[in-house]
């Protein structure tokens, strides 16, 4: 019984037949591709709020009652998200053209996720790691911590 099925197997695929109605891999591959760019979303803004100095990029990749950690010159840093949105220029940074910035990395589990970010500046290169949550059906950072190294 086993070979008569193998061999229907082989058949179906020599002759280009169906096996499944729908490939189980390309329906999680949808998926996670929808998550994956709802993810990246507020990731994104985060990135172009650096870029462009805008306080509506940050505010959309924010969720309010977010909190910021991090050291800097060997200082810790404590903020809310209002206050670190609070801080950006509204434009270019003298030195943007110098400026690399990329998503390192991203863990999804459900409705929570990690990333780290790296910023990548002439004089201080930054870590960041995010957490992230699905809210109301949107992602959104609810942390960041940060760590700043100056470069010599």
């Amino acid at each position: 019984m086993k070979f008569v099925a193998a061999l229907a197997f082989a058949v179906a695929l020599s002759i280009g037949a169906p096996v499944l109605a729908q490939d189980p891999w390309v329906a999680h591959s949808a998926e996670v591709a929808a998550v994956d760019a709802g993810v990246r979303a507020p990731l994104e803004a985060y990135l172009r709020g650096h870029a462009t100095g805008s306080q509506d990029e940050f505010r959309s990749a924010f969720h309010p009652d977010a909190e910021l950690w991090g050291t800097r010159n060997g200082t810790l840093i404590r903020m809310t998200g209002e206050e670190y949105v609070g801080r950006a220029s509204g434009g270019l940074a003298a030195d943007e053209a110098e400026r690399r910035r990329w998503i390192e990395s991203v863990d999804v589990v459900g409705d929570t996720a990690v990333a780290k970010i790296v910023l990548d500046y002439p004089t201080v290169r930054f870590t960041d790691w995010m957490t992230l949550m699905k809210i109301d059906g949107r992602w959104l950072i609810v942390n960041k911590a940060f760590l700043a190294e100056p470069k010599t």
